[in-house]
């Protein structure tokens, strides 16, 4: 992460005014690509007969006048701000439109409770819980973590314990979403995060004690020193009333964007660092929570931590440019709003794959003869286990997958053991399916 010191423009607007006030036409809040560009990337983009600084002041002036101000404060009291330029009113309209039919149509037969089930069975929750942990550090690859997680196998390393723990902390952010958000709740997410972990002098679900905790550079340089350790209550408290309080714009009050708002508490609790280890984990989970609440229920599947990962160094370099910039919190919004954007992109194109998938093993049912005898669900598991002759198939790994009750999970296989292409067998006191090495065959003999 670049650690740049931003030029303070009112000393240089008091110098030179007359030369400022002349570029306010040239340089406005964002260049001509609609960008909201930090200083360490802005001075490279001024025409070279044009002083950078005096570039800079114009562009400055000009965000003044757009930046609202927030309840919350930085250690100094010095507000945060932010500002929705055009990009980002696009990219938010995006977000909206994009998650408006899902939204809309909650209560319908096409996105109803059991459709979820449907199309959405493979639960995105697991790829966040996986990526999350990666972006932390978390070495075990998706296959291997998936397969913990589908199975309920016990963790084996550090790795795979804070996989297993990010899957329990996002079920626990989705159960409490109508819940309002308090000290007690972020404590609770983040022991959840940390539960048995091997980091040093953590303490699950406690503040900090010391002030000894810093966010290091790449060369390890110190980028950001949290506030004191004994104001951190009093301030978890002041964000707390942030969240909870109506930003709906109604009768006086205040908007902010949904999305605009969860990234804020996403940035909040990273600055604020309030715990030992866990703070990244315990931040995107209040992202989710805050989405989940204000009625963004596909957010339930849909990673950020994925996209966040594949570009690491600008995720830190987002904060650190708000923070360096008068606290100016539209470059980590600008940043996360994109995230945003391509994760819902991708959802529904997940979910239109889902369909047309759907379609097809529908019309392959019935071309085999069963398009009547099994669910959609169940057509799925048998494409899966002609796939893979030999695979032992479980109870745990179908509920996991499909999301459905263990009962109903045994139901399936069972379903399919009578068409003969599983054959149960008993480990102690498990029971597990073999996927036949004669499905294709048996299938054709039952199905008559």
């Amino acid at each position: 992460m670049r650690k740049i010191q931003v030029p303070d423009f009112r000393k240089f607007l008091a110098e030179n005014p007359k030369e400022i006030f002349s570029l306010l036409g040239r340089f406005g809040a964002v260049d001509h690509k609609g960008r909201y560009l930090h200083w360490a990337d802005f001075r490279r983009r001024v025409p070279t007969d044009i002083d950078p600084l005096a570039a800079w002041a114009a562009t400055k002036l000009s965000r003044m006048s757009l930046l609202k101000t927030l309840e919350l404060v930085a250690e100094n009291d010095q507000p945060f701000r932010y500002c929705t330029p055009d990009a980002l009113e696009s990219v938010l309209h995006l977000i909206d439109r994009l998650c408006a039919p899902l939204l809309n149509e909650r209560d319908s037969a096409l996105v109803g409770q059991s459709e979820r089930n449907r199309y959405l069975v493979e639960s995105l929750m697991m790829e966040e819980a996986i990526s999350s942990a990666q972006l932390e550090g978390a070495a075990t690859t998706r296959k291997v973590a998936k397969e913990m997680l589908e199975n309920e196998r016990p963790p084996r390393s550090e790795d795979e314990r804070m996989i297993f723990n990010n899957y329990l902390l996002m079920k626990e952010t989705k159960r409490r979403k109508d819940e309002p958000l308090s000290l007690e709740l972020i404590c609770a997410l983040h022991a959840i995060a940390t539960d048995a972990t091997e980091s040093p002098n953590v303490q699950p679900g406690e503040l900090r004690r010391s002030d000894d905790i810093v966010v290091g550079g790449r060369d390890g340089e110190v980028v950001h020193r949290p506030p004191a350790f004994v104001s951190l209550a009093q301030r978890l408290e002041r964000l707390c009333v942030f969240a909870n309080t109506r930003h709906d714009g109604r009768e006086g009050r205040a908007f902010i964007h949904p999305a605009i708002k969860a990234i804020i508490l996403h940035f909040m609790l990273g600055y604020e660092h309030p715990f030992a280890d866990g703070n990244g984990r315990t931040a995107r989970a209040l992202f989710y929570w805050l989405m989940l609440k204000q009625g963004y229920w596909p957010f339930e599947y849909i990673s950020i931590s994925r996209l966040l990962k594949e570009a690491p160094i600008q995720y830190g370099e987002s904060y650190l440019f708000s923070k360096s910039d008068e606290f100016d919190l539209t470059y980590f919004i600008v940043y996360q709003a994109g995230i945003i954007q391509r994760a819902v992109e991708q959802f529904l194109e997940y979910l239109e794959r889902r369909r047309r998938e759907q379609l097809e093993l529908m019309l392959w049912l019935d071309e085999q003869g069963i398009g009547e005898k099994l669910n959609y669900r169940q057509g799925q598991l048998l494409r899966k286990v002609l796939r893979h002759p030999g695979r032992l198939f479980s109870v745990k790994e179908v509920k996991n997958e499909f999301g459905v009750a263990e009962n109903t999970a045994r139901t399936d296989l069972q379903t399919l053991a009578r068409f003969k292409v599983l054959t149960p067998t008993r480990e102690g006191k498990s029971v597990y399916y073999i996927a036949r090495g004669d499905a294709v065959e048996q299938l054709k003999k039952t199905a008559r």
